[in-house]
């Protein structure tokens, strides 16, 4: 016979369970549970894991973040102007071979910027520099009715700001 009583979710008090987090031994539904390597976690513990972590992840500095709006913008400027030469004189269709090589030269230089140091909020800011320092040549272009460069210049933002993010967060995607 078993006396045990029935536990009942934290959360969800009609639901009975037989699982606790393996961290504050809550009681957890199917739905609350996290599943980990060494078992299964509520949701709170999992948040408060993750916050321990992204601090420690962080080692920015203040001016990483002018260095990843600034450095990336700065190169992507002088892709996108390259983007109208390109096009102009040869074929755009050499802008989707050339995108994901830039890509990856800014992300590169970008990190020898900032020294390897990484936080997820400069990631961010890496692919925002990216579309900021396209954004003039786009909107010149825009403005002159140059649309044919335009579509070459949102193209190469679609390949490579992905390239860059990825790159730049340690990302592989080969």
């Amino acid at each position: 016979m078993n006396d045990a009583p029935t536990l009942t979710c934290a959360n969800h008090p009609g639901v009975a369970t037989s699982l606790r987090c393996n961290k504050c031994e809550k009681p957890i539904c199917a739905k609350c549970a996290v599943r980990t390597p060494t078992g299964y976690r509520c949701k709170e513990c999992m948040r408060a894991h993750q916050q321990s972590f992204d601090a420690a992840f962080n080692t920015a500095r203040w001016y990483d973040y002018l260095i990843a709006l600034l450095v990336p913008a700065l190169l992507s400027l002088a892709v996108s102007i390259g983007v109208v030469f390109v096009t102009f004189l040869v074929w755009g269709l050499i802008v989707l071979i050339l995108a994901p090589s830039a890509g990856e030269l800014i992300a590169r230089l970008t990190q020898a910027a900032l020294r390897k140091r990484r936080s997820r909020a400069l990631y961010r800011l890496v692919a925002i520099g990216v579309v900021l320092g396209a954004l003039p040549v786009s909107l010149f272009m825009l403005i002159t009715g140059g649309w044919f460069i335009l579509l070459w210049e949102v193209l190469y933002l679609v390949i490579a700001v992905p390239v860059v993010y990825y790159r730049i967060s340690g990302i592989r995607l080969s």
